[in-house]
């Protein structure tokens, strides 16, 4: 079966979305499938040889921007390799918000002989179009969900979001995996890493992972760390990985507000930053924090890549609770997060919850050692290649051989 992947960002690109076409396309490879990727010309660079025995996908980075002409790119390669199934990942700030690829299958793919064509939301934003576009902008998401073959969505949310809107002939869940292994590198020692992060033995250090959105909650971890240090408590936050990622440029202006803010605190000397690093040295700043704080706005869910790799690492982890009536993934054949067993969750904007969980978490071993292993428990459920074997469930039951 050959696949050709089309994603607005690839490693080394910075960005959840296209790391995760990565490790899919890798984990598909590995089971026999032949992957290509239509990207960005900024992923062109070469690469190096993936893990013994996976073969990597073969990277088209064709596309300089992602709009009307990008489907002369598009066209050209299907022709050229000939793909059973064209699979689009879909994120709106990763196609530069233009909606040039929520429109693909009105100018491309009409023909009997065509591709089938799958599609995953990462997340159902609406790209821009123009001012006041209104529904229009909801349309467009709309437009492209009912269009393909298959719709596949990452978290619970959005799958009951696009069953509710209708129109979608079929529509299944396949959550993500952590783009980040918990492989440090060799010889790693916790505490010598952590001294390297002048991290004293007597220490809490915090980390948080991912870029910095409005969605994150970046504000409310200063504001809970400052409510720690006004509590006494000895602690450190460590920001680990890039800071903005490469497609969305409201990460930047957001940044600018959370630095203003530690800066207003007085807590520069208790924040640092690893800026973007390779995934082993993220691997190791992972496992050297106690607590990792991701106090997400709208809610903990699968989607978010720095949860995935959270959990694979044995965090303890604070996160938020997800506002209102909630789906239930339990339903819908994935695991849950539980209070308690494989989280401990606050309510949202809530920065006195999150140093109350903290304190909690410091002040119980046996607490902490429970939610790591539960966190490290519930990772098992989203391996890669668990999640490869169902895109060929997928993909097969589209009639392709």
């Amino acid at each position: 079966m050959r696949v050709l992947m089309v994603t607005g960002e690839y490693p080394p690109m910075q960005g959840g979305v296209g790391d995760y076409t990565h490790e899919l396309g890798v984990a598909l490879g590995a089971l026999g499938t032949e992957v290509h990727v239509l990207t960005s010309k900024s992923a062109d660079t070469e690469r190096p040889p993936g893990p013994e025995g996976a073969p990597e996908p073969v990277v088209h980075a064709r596309v300089a921007r992602w709009g009307w002409r990008s489907w002369r790119a598009l066209q050209s390669l299907v022709r050229s390799i000939q793909p059973e199934i064209v699979h689009i990942q879909y994120q709106a700030a990763a196609y530069g918000m233009h909606p040039a690829i929520n429109l693909v299958p009105t100018r491309f793919l009409q023909s009997e002989a065509r591709p089938r064509l799958a599609v995953t939301f990462h997340d159902l934003k609406v790209p821009y179009l123009f001012p006041k576009a209104g529904p229009l902008r909801r349309w467009s998401v709309l437009r492209l969900a009912r269009a393909a073959d298959v719709v596949i969505t990452t978290n619970a949310a959005d799958f009951q979001t696009l069953q509710a809107a209708g129109g979608i002939g079929v529509l299944d869940l396949i959550p993500i995996g952590s783009n980040i292994h918990a492989k440090p590198p060799a010889g790693y020692n916790r505490e010598e890493w952590r001294a390297r992060l002048n991290v004293h033995p007597t220490d809490v250090l915090l980390c948080y992972f991912g870029f910095l959105n409005a969605s994150k909650g970046g504000e409310t971890l200063v504001l809970a760390l400052a409510e720690l240090v006004r509590r006494r408590v000895p602690v450190r936050l460590l920001m680990i990985g890039g800071q903005v990622g490469a497609s969305d440029p409201t990460n930047a202006a957001y940044l600018g507000r959370v630095r203003d803010l530690i800066d207003r605190l007085g807590l520069e000397e208790r924040v640092s930053w690893t800026g973007y690093v390779p995934n082993e040295e993220v691997s190791a700043s992972l496992l050297a924090a106690d607590v990792c704080v991701l106090p997400y706005k709208d809610g903990a869910s699968f989607r978010r890549g720095s949860l995935m790799a959270a959990l694979a690492h044995g965090l303890p982890i604070v996160t938020t609770r997800v506002p209102g009536e909630q789906p239930s993934p339990t339903a819908l054949h994935i695991p849950r997060l539980v209070d308690g067993q494989n989280v401990l969750l606050v309510p949202p904007d809530d920065p006195s919850a999150i140093a109350d969980a903290v304190q909690r978490l410091m002040a119980d071993p046996a607490l902490r050692e429970r939610i790591g292993r539960g966190a490290r428990q519930l990772a098992g459920a989203f391996r890669w290649e668990d999640i490869a074997a169902r895109h060929l469930e997928v993909y097969r039951a589209l009639g392709v051989a």
